[in-house]
């Protein structure tokens, strides 16, 4: 693979010509990516992060993935204006469990090792080892990061566990001798604490390589299912598809550089509704195979090219009920008044005609209800 390829969409990269001499070294590089399961679900957001250590596998190299165990219960202050709850054991255990089942839709698990921090960092507080790697970092080194500054600007706490954070996370490098380590641009600090330990214990100090934090649906803020502008890797294949669809074509060109190799030349001399079908497609094939691509596909066409209907409707049983009620079963909408103002908006629809009012649904034999331009659903008796 193309170095700059390899390279393509990176904010950091230190530095390019020692990933280059590893690279042109012949030697299986083991290139690490740590993830503190702090929540069950990985998003699209993740996935960047995942699909570069994907490209560095399909060279012949090991992925080396990092279960945060250990660093999950201090909590990464990077990027955060406040301190993160700690997670007891139960719950870090119950999120690990999903991790690898959701980053193997993206990694090969033959070329991938899993390797849980707890195995090193537990007994490293019980050595003399941690004092002499405390000795080697100051404060005044931890507190230069941004976040930590601008907490103490703002006057929010900062505790002592979360400036150790950084040194937990380079030992993680030391242990696994880390040749190349991946993170987002709000993991720089953390990234290159790993390169110096490395240097103090002396090993070659890992290449450091970060890419953006995925901007979600909204085309505003970072993906993030507190913000509800998430594609879940989790998602049903019509929701994926739905949700890449209704991407700006800005923000759809970030995703193709930094979720897909696809040349982006080529993409953008597409039509821009073409290309985003491909997009689309790409990414519902990734997670739940190429038939589930090609199948939401040609539902797409169907409803919005030739103004056909889906073939595999969901029903629900509708006499009796209000069209909010249905609305609210169907989950197109949160509440109550947000179906209500679907409806008011012409954005609810009984086989193509609009609806109005949100009294009780009339219809004979089935009909068809149309919520939105994507959400589709068979009313029966």
């Amino acid at each position: 693979m193309d170095i700059d390829l390899l390279t393509r969409g990176c904010v950091d990269l230190i530095s390019r010509a020692e990933l280059e001499k590893k690279l042109n070294s012949g030697k299986k590089l083991r290139i690490k990516l740590g993830a503190d399961p702090t929540s069950a679900d990985l998003h699209l957001g993740h996935s960047v992060v995942l699909t570069k250590l994907r490209a560095f596998q399909d060279m012949g190299h090991t992925a080396v993935l990092v279960i945060g165990d250990f660093t999950a219960a201090v909590g990464d202050p990077s990027g955060r204006d406040s301190t993160r709850p700690m997670l007891s054991s139960e719950q870090i255990k119950q999120n690990a469990k999903t991790y690898t089942d959701q980053a193997f839709k993206v990694l090969d698990p033959s070329k991938t090792e899993i390797h849980f921090n707890s195995e090193w960092l537990n007994p490293f507080f019980t050595t003399k080892e941690i004092l002499g790697t405390l000795s080697k970092v100051t404060l005044s080194q931890v507190l230069e990061r941004d976040d930590f500054k601008k907490r103490m600007k703002a006057g929010n706490p900062i505790s002592v566990l979360e400036v150790m954070y950084s040194l937990f996370q380079g030992q993680d490098s030391v242990a696994l001798k880390a040749d190349v380590e991946l993170g987002g641009t709000d993991q720089i600090f953390n990234l290159l604490v790993g390169r110096q330990l490395q240097k103090n214990n002396g090993q070659e100090p890992q290449v450091v390589m970060t890419v953006p934090l995925l901007v979600g649906t909204d085309g505003v803020k970072k993906m993030s299912k507190s913000y509800s502008n998430y594609i879940g890797i989790n998602d049903a294949p019509k929701d994926i598809f739905g949700k890449v669809m209704s991407i700006s074509d800005e923000l759809m060109m970030q995703y193709y550089e930094l979720l897909t190799a696809e040349d982006l030349a080529a993409v953008k001399a597409m039509h821009p509704m073409t290309a985003k079908k491909n997009l689309a497609r790409i990414l519902t094939a990734r997670f739940h195979g190429a038939e589930a691509g090609q199948r939401e596909l040609e539902n797409f066409e169907q409803v919005f090219s030739k103004k056909e209907l889906p073939t595999d409707l969901p029903a629900i049983k509708a006499e009796g009920q209000t069209y909010v009620g249905i609305i609210l079963a169907a989950n197109f909408a949160k509440s109550k008044n947000e179906a209500r103002r679907l409806i008011m908006q012409g954005g609810v629809k009984l086989n193509g005609e609009k609806i109005l009012e949100e009294g009780p649904v009339k219809f004979e034999g089935e009909a068809v209800l149309q919520v939105g331009k994507k959400n589709f659903i068979k009313l029966i008796k």
